[in-house]
């Protein structure tokens, strides 16, 4: 009898834990959600910034907390892990719109009707660079990846090194940037062919063949420069912010400062676009909140905070700042270059399988 009455009190305690935990999902100051993003990790100081700062405005305006999981990894990284189920995102933030198309491809080749990225907003703006330390500048005044090719055509010792292409919008867009100074034509205006013409393979080649390291993402890829320095690296591409972040660093540890050579042949802005993914794994709710995250991303307040980690705004009246984009920090205030548009989407996905015949065996 005692054991009867021990169990039915048991029985009776634990449903009413499980109906207090019922009710409190109800009442809106107990809702708990989480908002994945997946983006990519040259933006990874701004995020880590604003983040906190849009989940205490949330709570302010829906009296409730939510919580933001942030995954961070290259471009083409985060496509893989999407295609192949390994990240589930709400949010996904490539450096690039070019990854865009590319991805909706993908994912239609898997059997889907509909493109997973449908909508998407860019939200910080940062060109391609080629980065050196002002002491091989000032000795070989490199203006372009031509620059680079007959250097090494001429016998000069030299270390190269980007973002690998098959993990980051980096190595793409360094490589897209190569090949199009190789065959003289805008980005966009490249084909397949021009992918496998002998002589734009022979200059590219030449010029990967002085790559010492592939890095898995753009931002990481700075650090591992700075960490270092010029005998283990004397030429790179990466984003313009990733300059601004290392360059003072670079200076205080080697006595030598990393500045940025924007390509005269031309550069590619990468536009880091914020979409709400189209997939089975996203909910109403998840889309709402989703949806005032990135308009606080390009709110004034969160555009401002960027300007002061390197990037350049998409807002007009948002201002640079000339401390932050100044020749102290490697970087110009201003871009007298070409823009090139992206390129086709066969050309990106030709790039891939020649990168292979391309690519440095060293």
């Amino acid at each position: 009898m005692v054991g009867i009455l021990i169990g039915f009190l048991l029985f009776t305690i634990i449903s009413a834990v499980f109906s207090l935990e019922a009710l409190k999902s109800l009442i809106p100051g107990e809702k708990k959600h989480t908002l994945h993003v997946l983006y990519t990790s040259e933006k990874q100081s701004w995020m880590e910034e604003v983040v906190p700062m849009f989940v205490e405005k949330f709570k302010e305006e829906h009296g409730y907390e939510i919580r933001v999981e942030l995954t961070v990894a290259g471009s083409h990284e985060t496509v893989n892990l999407i295609l192949h189920g390994s990240v589930k995102p709400v949010v996904w933030s490539p450096a690039s719109s070019i990854w865009i198309p590319y991805i909706n491809y993908k994912w239609k080749k898997l059997g889907y009707r509909y493109a997973l990225v449908e909508e998407w907003e860019p939200v910080l703006i940062t060109p391609t660079v080629i980065v050196t330390w002002r002491s091989f500048l000032e000795k070989y005044k490199v203006t372009g990846f031509l620059s680079l090719y007959e250097l090494a055509k001429r016998g000069v010792e030299f270390k190269y090194g980007h973002p690998d292409p098959m993990l980051s919008n980096g190595g793409v867009t360094a490589v897209l940037l190569e090949i199009a100074e190789a065959a003289h034509k805008p980005v966009d205006e490249l084909t397949v062919e021009d992918l496998v013409d002998p002589h734009v393979q022979e200059i590219v080649k030449t010029i990967e063949s002085k790559a010492v390291y592939y890095g898995r993402s753009t931002g990481f890829f700075g650090r591992w420069a700075v960490e270092n320095g010029p005998s283990a690296i004397t030429v790179f591409s990466v984003y313009e912010n990733v300059v601004i972040d290392n360059s003072v660093k670079a200076l205080r540890k080697w006595n030598d400062q990393l500045v940025a050579v924007y390509p005269s042949f031309g550069t590619i802005l990468n536009d880091h676009p914020f979409a709400i993914l189209n997939a089975p794994w996203v909910g109403e709710e998840e889309k709402a909140i989703a949806k005032e995250f990135i308009q606080f991303l390009l709110s004034k307040e969160a555009q401002e905070k960027a300007v002061k980690h390197g990037f350049r705004p998409v807002r007009s009246d948002v201002e640079l700042d000339p401390e932050v984009f100044s020749p102290e920090n490697g970087v110009s205030y201003t871009l007298n270059v070409t823009f090139h548009n992206p390129p086709k989407g066969e050309v990106l996905d030709g790039l891939f399988t020649v990168w292979v015949k391309l690519r440095s065996r060293g």
